[in-house]
């Protein structure tokens, strides 16, 4: 099964726009941020050329995105990083287990296939009913990089010079299989192969102030 990262840019002319097709999620967000007493979305002048578009910005399967979440769990813990053909119940031992540390994080405290990441600065993801009731948890793109820059010299990546994403031509189908390139041989292929995007991302994000959405 695969999934789309989607880049919002948070420009006058979308975020206000009665056509808006996230105006209810922006809504939202915007309660639930003023709750936790943080500011709102920005909602920057739209300029073309610099501010973006509504885009895809990637595409992997879910498998590489819980590979990376066990890979960064594994580190955030103190145990060996080390690869796996398949995810057994090791990763579900390390949810349980570190159940308190997992929900600290913007990487693996957030559903696969919904919800938004948001260029606001906030310690750990926000959980609330409404929120889950409308598509997960709200992850904080500023945390989201920090954990992708913290894992990845255990995955033989260097921030500075980032693998490229995998971008998908289309919207990918849910049933879809995108996973890693095949000429990837690399241990850690998985991981890599979900890291790129979401680092992708997350620098966009912040760069250009857009919210990531999955789809």
């Amino acid at each position: 099964m695969a999934c789309d990262l989607w880049l919002v840019p948070l420009v006058d002319v979308l975020s206000h726009s009665p056509d808006n097709p996230f105006r209810d999620d922006l809504a939202l967000y915007n309660q639930v941020l003023a709750s936790r007493g943080l500011p709102e979305m920005p909602v920057y002048r739209f300029v073309p050329g610099l501010s973006g578009a509504v885009e895809p910005i990637a595409a992997f399967d879910y498998d590489s995105l819980h590979f990376l979440r066990r890979a960064y769990l594994l580190g955030l813990t103190g145990l060996d990083i080390t690869p796996v053909d398949a995810l057994g119940g090791d990763y579900e031992q390390l949810l349980e287990m570190f159940e308190n540390s997992a929900e600290q994080s913007h990487l693996v405290w957030h559903f696969d296939h919904a919800g938004a990441y948001v260029p606001i600065e906030f310690a750990a993801p926000l959980v609330e009913e409404s929120l889950l009731a409308a598509g997960g948890p709200l992850g904080s793109s500023h945390g989201l990089l920090r954990e992708l820059q913290a894992v990845a010299p255990a995955l033989g990546i260097d921030p500075g010079n980032p693998p490229a994403p995998t971008r998908p031509l289309g919207p990918t189908g849910l049933e879809q299989p995108f996973g890693p390139p095949l000429d990837d041989l690399h241990p850690f292929a998985r991981e890599r192969h979900a890291w790129a995007g979401l680092y992708a991302a997350a620098t966009r994000s912040l760069h250009q102030g857009s919210m990531i959405v999955f789809a």
